[in-house]
């Protein structure tokens, strides 16, 4: 009894501090502990903790203070009887601490967390509380969970992350259960009897396990059922049970391997979310899918009036190093004779064509070469295409350097972009070689490429088996499952085929090869969808309408307007707005059309032409750019109200600083335009209003995170409009005139440096690896999302340093081969609300990285902490970031290489515990950088009226 008191009393004693600690890790309904999460009340307490500290023993648990090695416990251990006979014992924390202690008592035997405790069987004293309603064992090493049924009052019951092969029976005995979750096992067969026994169960995550049907008893629960996530497991049809839950309003079933979707699913008016992504659908295909429940529901309206029409269509992107001859085999492919592409008429930016070979329809897209293009490519290459990498033979040598330059770039990049894609090495420039050369230049690029693949598998192994060897491999499930999922998706590389391109037979041959390989369902198992009649006559309507004399070169048409063209039409008639959005993102999906409905200033106008939107791009994304801005014309500055000396102050600013003014890039553009014949369209493109207009083009660039808008600001404008809640508040010119940062042109790091000051042995320092490699044009983007957020910032090609509440934040990129990182360090802070704000920052800008990465699928991002002994080559790999828990519990962490203690706030997100007064408030700082000012620290303002309206 005495422990027991003991133990309650130090929980009162910090139940605050602790509080506080975890609404700071916004986990507002458990309080956390080094070993347990809130298990007995103070009434049962002392038998039941006593039979839990027993048997931890007696297993042996893993706490999480064990990894800090030797020497006198911290301070936290030695706190309410922290050690007995010499070991360190637990600190049990109960639940609602700050809450009365009638309600204590009650609530504390309802919630038990056991999260990442490496617990094999279920603890006696869990079992012995017939009172408990939740249970969480997420992230341990459990294959059964024998005794569980003794839980009959149970609600909810987490098992994902663990070890569990075999459905568990007793959980049919869990009469009260409604919620379970069983993600992230090993499971293969759930046996009937279970769900039938279950009549309360809302919640079931089944995912990422090894599933190929679901009990015919699951329909049991479909009055209660509202959640099921079977994703990520082996399902090639969809399982019946599930379109008899009623009741069901979110499902997932993503990347499995489902062809077909039965249409009921869809006619209830229960489900609100569907997602399907990741499987070989053809009826309704992905791309219709991708657009919601909506328009699925719409789409198999629309099969019921007429029988669905096969539609084999295929995605070809060329691409490949510049005068690789990509031009020239897309042509001569088009065309099916020799078509010879002079070098002046090579691509710039992409070029789009269709053409049919058989039954099939190709969509040809030549991407151009040059890598000042490339940072535009991640907008268009896409998943579910056939890649044609052209190589020039002639240019290529047997050495890593050529290798890396013509091939080993652009498979790095579909690796990471497109890890599932189907590759087709072609060589071109065969009449240019001697005897011999062709094959034994073939031989190398083909052994070349697969040693590239099998380092990706080894290294990505590699990861995994790091990861399953460490201490703790429950904290790093999640990184566990990415890994595995990434090593299930491989590039498919087929063999190179060499052609002389003013040889038709080497194009016919090309064509035959071409065609063998899209007909295999295994490569291409998406090739053939099922569509809607009316899905094909507006295509070849819109096709029409392009192709007419009323529309301009540009292609680009109002929604509206596109849809009266196409009602005058006998057979669309009927046609209305929602039918023709659902048709747009189809096409927009497959490439045949542009719309950006997710972007305001582009919801209402349509590319019927892409190729234009590859030419808007260009306008400032493009080859020699600082030449094209020094030719500006003189009649082009006098009608933008400039001078040849403001030409060569923009040309100068925009070597240096990588920056144009909203003058200087309207001249550019007009320039272009006039020189192409286009300049009909302009002022649409860059807006009516000269100085303020914003236009199609800077609402493109900035979407795609190319540009980013940054202004002058000079000082308050004491006659700007009153801001009324709820009303648009229109801003002045006196802001001053918009610059715009590009960061592909950045070169210089001179300016951030000085403004950093050099790098201190005690900042805080974390990195971001990156495998394979950083990709191109990453940080660039990176920078963008990063400085819209902080406004005060110093940006360079390679670093960047942010401003947030006067605290400095470096970001650096290091891309070199097998070391590839993003490097982040601040100063290090000095008490406990300098470290939080500081690790908030860091994680801030971290989830900014992730979020960013998740656009190339086959990307590995890994974040580690350095040691901070000086020399030692140590890391601390980073646990999982689930948003749920906290990224660690420890006090102190031990290098495991120089042995070394350092406070875990020094190396990971986590605030120091003791307590402290509060910063005095700091004083007013003003920064001015390049690309604004701005203002930090304490401020008032004087409301003298205010019209709050109701309309």
């Amino acid at each position: 009894m005495q422990r027991g008191e003991a133990v309650r009393k130090n929980c009162s004693e910090s139940s605050t501090l602790r509080a506080a600690e975890n609404r700071r890790l916004g986990s507002s309904r458990h309080l956390s502990s080094g070993a347990i999460k809130g298990l007995v009340s103070a009434q049962a307490c002392s038998s039941c903790w006593e039979l839990l500290w027993a048997w931890m023993e007696k297993e042996r648990v893993g706490f999480p203070w064990r990894a800090r090695g030797g020497g006198e416990p911290h301070e936290e251990e030695t706190k309410g009887g922290g050690r007995a006979n010499g070991r360190i014992r637990p600190v049990l924390r109960c639940r609602a601490m700050a809450q009365p202690r009638a309600c204590l008592e009650q609530d504390c035997l309802r919630e038990v967390t056991l999260s990442t405790q490496r617990l094999r069987v279920l603890p006696p004293a869990v079992l012995s509380n017939p009172a408990l309603e939740s249970l969480d064992l997420d992230r341990n090493k459990l294959r059964s969970i024998a005794g569980v049924s003794k839980l009959c009052k149970l609600k909810k019951l987490i098992l994902s992350k663990n070890e569990i092969v075999d459905f568990p029976n007793e959980i049919q005995r869990l009469v009260c259960l409604e919620k379970l979750e069983l993600n992230q096992n090993q499971i293969r067969v759930i046996p009937e009897g279970i769900f039938s026994h279950l009549p309360r169960l809302k919640h079931l995550r089944l995912n990422n396990n090894r599933l190929g049907a679901l009990p015919r008893d699951l329909a049991a629960c479909r009055g209660s059922l509202q959640y099921l996530n079977i994703s990520n497991n082996l399902f090639r049809t969809f399982p019946q049970p599930v379109l008899q839950l009623a009741n069901l309003q979110e499902l997932h079933v993503q990347n499995n391997a489902l062809r077909q979707l039965p249409k009921e699913l869809f006619q209830g008016q229960s489900l609100k979310m569907f997602k399907a992504n990741g499987n070989p659908l053809r009826e309704p295909p992905s791309e219709v899918c991708a657009g919601g429940i909506q328009q699925i529901l719409n789409y198999f309206n629309q099969l019921q009036h007429g029988s669905g029409q096969e539609d084999k269509r295929v995605k070809t992107m060329f691409l490949g190093a510049s005068l690789a001859g990509k031009s020239t085999i897309c042509k001569s492919l088009k065309q099916r004779q020799t078509k010879l592409v002079p070098k002046e008429e090579r691509t710039v930016g992409i070029e789009i064509s269709e053409f049919r070979i058989d039954d099939f329809t190709f969509l040809f897209w030549d991407f151009a070469g040059q890598l000042e293009y490339y940072v535009t490519h991640h907008v268009f290459i896409t998943p579910q295409a056939l890649v044609i990498l052209v190589i020039n033979l002639h240019r290529y040598q047997t050495n890593d350097d050529t290798f890396k330059d013509l091939v080993g770039f652009w498979i790095n990049n579909l690796s990471m972009r497109v890890p599932n894609s189907v590759v087709l090495p072609v060589g071109t420039h065969v009449d240019c070689c001697q005897e011999g050369e062709v094959e034994e230049k073939r031989s190398d690029i083909m052994s070349k490429i697969a040693a590239m693949l099998v380092e990706r598998k080894n290294n990505l192994a590699h990861f995994i088996n790091n990861l399953e060897d460490s201490e703790e491999p429950e904290f790093y499930v999640d990184q566990w499952e990415r890994l595995k999922e990434m090593e299930s998706h491989m590039l498919t590389i087929l063999d190179l085929v060499a052609v002389n391109c003013t040889d038709h037979r080497d194009i016919r041959r090309l064509e035959a090869t071409i065609l063998e390989h899209v007909r295999n369902e295994e490569l291409f198992p998406e090739v053939v969808r099922v569509l809607p009649p009316v899905y094909r006559q507006v295509e070849a309507a819109i096709v029409d309408i392009a192709q007419g004399e009323e529309v301009a070169e540009h292609g680009m048409m109002d929604l509206q307007y596109l849809l009266s063209k196409l009602s005058l039409r006998e057979h669309l008639a009927s046609l209305d707005r929602e039918l023709l959005q659902d048709i747009l993102r189809y096409l927009h999906r497959i490439g045949l059309i542009v719309w950006y409905e997710e972007i305001k200033h582009l919801e209402s106008t349509v590319f019927l032409q892409p190729t234009f939107l590859i030419t808007m791009f260009r306008l400032l994304v493009r080859y020699r750019l600082v030449q094209q801005l020094e030719s500006i014309s003189v009649d082009t500055l006098i009608a933008e109200h400039a001078t040849i000396r403001d030409r060569s102050n923009w040309v100068w600013t925009f070597k240096s600083k990588a920056m144009l003014c909203h003058r200087a890039v309207r001249a550019l553009v007009k320039y272009q335009l006039c020189s192409e014949g286009m300049q009909d369209v302009f002022e649409e493109i860059m807006g009516y209003k000269p100085h303020r207009g914003r236009g199609k083009l800077f609402s493109l660039l900035e979407h795609f995170e190319l540009c980013l808008e940054v202004r002058h600001a000079k000082a308050l404008d004491p006659q700007a409009c009153e801001f009324v809640p709820g009303k648009p508040w229109e801003t002045t010119r006196g802001q001053g005139e918009s610059w715009y940062l590009f960061p592909t042109y950045l070169n210089q790091t001179e300016e951030v440096a000085e403004v950093w000051g050099g790098d201190h042995p005690e900042d805080l320092h974390i990195r971001a690896y990156f495998s394979p490699e950083i990709p191109e044009g990453f940080f660039q983007r990176f920078l963008v999302k990063a400085c819209s957020f902080y406004s005060t910032h110093w940006v360079a090609k390679v670093t960047c340093l942010l401003i947030c509440n006067g605290k400095p934040l470096l970001i650096k990129e290091n891309n070199q081969r097998a070391y590839s990182y993003l490097e982040l360090r601040s100063r290090r802070p000095a008490g406990t609300t300098g470290f939080q704000f500081t690790w908030d920052f860091l994680m801030a800008v971290v989830f900014i990285v992730q979020k960013l990465s998740e656009e190339w699928p086959g990307l590995h991002v890994c974040v580690k902490t350095p040691c901070r002994t000086a020399g030692c080559p140590a890391e601390l790999v980073w646990p999982d970031m689930d948003g749920k828990n906290a990224v660690t519990k420890e006090e102190v962490k031990t290098c495991g290489t120089c042995g070394h203690r350092f406070g875990t706030e020094l190396l990971l997100p986590k605030v120091p515990t003791h307590r402290e007064a509060p910063p005095a408030q700091p004083a007013v700082h003003y920064y001015v950088t390049s690309y604004g000012t701005t203002t930090f620290g304490p401020s008032s303002i004087h409301v003298s009226r205010q019209n709050i309206s109701s309309e």
